[in-house]
């Protein structure tokens, strides 16, 4: 892998030969667990500006109409997590000369505050080709990494490393983004200048030296002049506009009573077997692929597949010495008359994929020039922790990637669609909603991770009798179910919120995940305990779930921070006003700087005298308040009723949605403001 310093340059083409569509992921690390920033790219012309507004792709634009440029999201590393960006090389249009890659962070925050920064790009096969380290940046709250651009007819990659001071809309209005006013966002910025002392400055007039906006996130991109006169801005462009999603409040049934069902597009009442199951799920998932073109392109992107017409096929025999074999699915996509293939290989109802399986579909994939083989099962794969053990000939010049795909996240891919986002028209919704519908039917055997594993009772025994020995390989087996448990749980809260949800993974803790999950081994032996972290968008902390195998009890909780201005007990009585509807079990602590613990109650005790969450001693400074919830824990490893696997993702569900709703949320990003253009 090539390693890139700031200024440097590299064809794609001679890092490898599969480099008509590539991924580019930018990552970074916090101390806290609680840095973040928001990824960005800008398609430029010969003249160095944007053709026009639509060409700057961020939070609110993601995906580009002809699929050259997908931002696909965060994805959870060892260290932190990485930003990824798909891009489709063969689909540029032809008047694009580069495409620059940035990231920006909001409320004042700066790069020097994260750890770790980089930039990574891998090609088709999922092969990383380089990696470029970034530093000097301290003070930056934006950052150019790097750009693709054109020379005669291949794409080559500059690492830039360029920092901004002004923030992301200063870098946009440098490459020729018009930023449009915002009223409501200005409303907001003015109420909270006298909450907030470090509230982002309104831009610098035009006869004072200074850059040209200095808020720290940019408004979407204009609408077209003769489409919005009145110049509203959208929410969300070129995803809220005739965008089909289901009703909020489910249509009146015409049934005469609730014994007569509903027919279904997919039935599941006639599966009888895992066969069964297992050539349903494929046929079922491949078709909704196929025809609803977000949906397909959605699940494809991540595995470098292009933009293009793409086709499914189920049960498709292949040769391979003296027995042939039939893969569960093949998907193919079309573009500019190149084919991208993929095999699919699909497990249900818990099974486990098979590594003589999946080492044939390699061997086919790889002497028949496919880029792709895909796994598709309950399980969830780990990073640096592999589901299948496959051998690759490295002999071979064709590279085959291998993916894996869990049904928890096609089914959060689904939901953030048909519950959120939105699709083109009414049968693209209605078919997702079957899917889903499939999907989540007790029959289907797609329920995502449902078993901790043969090591879950040996493991918790020894912790009843203090038998668990440090280095007892059943404990790191516990350790690894913990977090695909943990991942399949911010899959489904995210589907549900429409909002990123992602584990927390501290830098402090490692960059090596088998260094880390050997150490969380280690606690487990020694307190009996598993921990987690979930950050949650546009919450005001993160939430933390602790597993006490010892008492039986989930602990999930939330650290809020004390407001910057005011007075202690108006603090608390505006927290437990706050807190009405939740339950009466709540327990709140007060966290005071520089000891252990303060004053701690339930919220039931407190709601009367919220005085009685204050020191005894006046001078003591509170840093803010800790929210918990307990809960007795299922002790089965499977994901029935009395599972553990049930009980922690109903925990987490019950303290988001009786908790965490009613808190103050984290400053709205500010956009920025302009002055009206005039005319003499």
């Amino acid at each position: 892998m090539n390693e890139m310093i700031k200024g440097s340059n590299v064809a794609l083409a001679s890092l490898s030969e599969n480099v008509g569509s590539v991924i580019v992921s930018l990552g970074w690390g916090s101390p806290t667990g609680e840095g973040d920033a928001d990824v960005s790219v800008l398609l430029l012309d010969v003249n160095g500006k944007v053709r026009s507004d639509t060409d700057f792709y961020f939070y609110n634009n993601p995906v580009a109409a002809d699929g050259s440029v997908q931002l696909l999201g965060k994805t959870p590393t060892a260290d932190g997590n990485e930003d990824r960006i798909s891009f489709d090389l063969t689909a540029v249009p032809a008047d694009v000369d580069r495409m620059v890659v940035a990231a920006s962070r909001y409320n004042a925050a700066r790069f020097g505050e994260l750890e770790d920064v980089h930039l990574s790009l891998a090609d088709g096969a999922g092969d990383d080709l380089l990696h470029f380290p970034i530093d000097d940046v301290d003070s930056m709250s934006a950052i150019i990494f790097g750009e693709l651009y054109r020379r005669g007819e291949e794409w080559k990659f500059r690492a830039v490393g360029q920092g901004y001071d002004a923030g992301l809309a200063g870098l946009a209005t440098d490459f020729g983004v018009d930023i449009e006013d915002d009223a409501e966002a200005v409303e907001a910025q003015d109420d909270a200048a006298a909450d907030d002392q470090e509230a982002m400055t309104a831009p610098a007039p035009a006869d004072e030296p200074g850059p040209r906006s200095t808020p720290e996130a940019v408004p979407p991109p204009r609408r077209p002049a003769e489409a919005d006169e009145s110049r509203k801005p959208a929410t969300r462009p070129r995803t809220a506009k005739k965008k089909i999603t289901l009703p909020k409040v489910a249509r009146k049934t015409l049934a005469e009573n609730e014994s007569w069902r509903e027919a279904r597009l997919f039935p599941v009442s006639a599966l009888k077997s895992d066969r069964d199951r297992e050539m349903r799920a494929t046929s079922v998932l491949l078709s909704v692929m196929a025809q609803v073109p977000e949906f397909g392109r959605r699940l494809t992107a991540a595995f470098g597949a292009p933009a293009g017409r793409r086709e499914t096929f189920a049960e498709v025999t292949l040769p391979h010495g003296d027995s042939p074999r039939r893969p569960d699915g093949v998907i193919r996509v079309e573009r500019a008359g190149k084919l991208w293939t993929a095999l699919v290989e699909t497990k249900t109802n818990g099974n486990a994929l098979r590594a003589d399986q999946v080492q044939a579909y390699m061997d086919i994939a790889a002497r028949r020039g496919y880029e792709a083989v895909i796994t598709l099962s309950n399980d969830v794969a780990l990073e640096g922790s592999p589901l299948v053990d496959v051998k690759i000939d490295r002999r071979r010049k064709h590279k085959v990637a291998l993916w894996h795909l869990s049904w928890a996240e096609v089914t959060h891919q689904a939901q953030m669609l048909i519950r959120h986002e939105g699709v083109g028209n009414a049968a693209h919704a209605w078919l997702l909603q079957e899917l889903l519908h499939y999907l989540q039917h007790d029959n289907s055997g797609c329920h995502g991770f449902q078993n901790m594993g043969p090591a879950w009772v040996p493991v918790r025994n020894g912790i009843d009798d203090e038998t668990l020995c440090h280095g007892d390989a059943r404990a790191l087996e516990v350790v690894e179910s913990w977090e695909r448990l943990i991942r399949q749980v911010c899959l489904g809260l995210g589907g549900e919120l429409g909002q990123k949800v992602l584990p927390v993974q501290r830098a402090r803790r490692g960059t090596d995940p088998g260094e880390r999950r050997g150490r969380l081994a280690d606690q487990l032996c020694q307190d009996g305990r598993l921990d987690a972290e979930l950050r949650i968008d546009a919450t005001p902390g993160v939430l933390a779930v602790s597993a006490d195998l010892r008492t039986g009890k989930l602990r999930t909780s939330i650290d809020v921070p004390a407001p910057e201005q005011g007075y202690p007990l108006s603090w608390a009585k505006r927290l437990v006003r706050r807190l009405a509807e939740a339950p009466a079990d709540l327990h709140i602590e007060t966290l005071v700087e520089g000891e252990t613990g303060g004053p701690r109650g339930t919220l039931e005790r407190l709601r009367p005298e919220p005085a009685d969450l204050l020191p005894k001693d006046s001078g003591t400074r509170i840093t803010g308040f800790r929210l918990t919830l307990l809960k007795g824990m299922g002790s089965g490893r499977g994901n029935a009723e009395t599972g553990f696997i049930r009980s922690v993702d109903e925990a987490v569900h019950r303290f988001h949605k009786s908790v965490m709703i009613h808190l103050d949320r984290p400053a709205p990003r500010r956009a920025p403001t302009r002055e009206p253009a005039t005319t003499n």
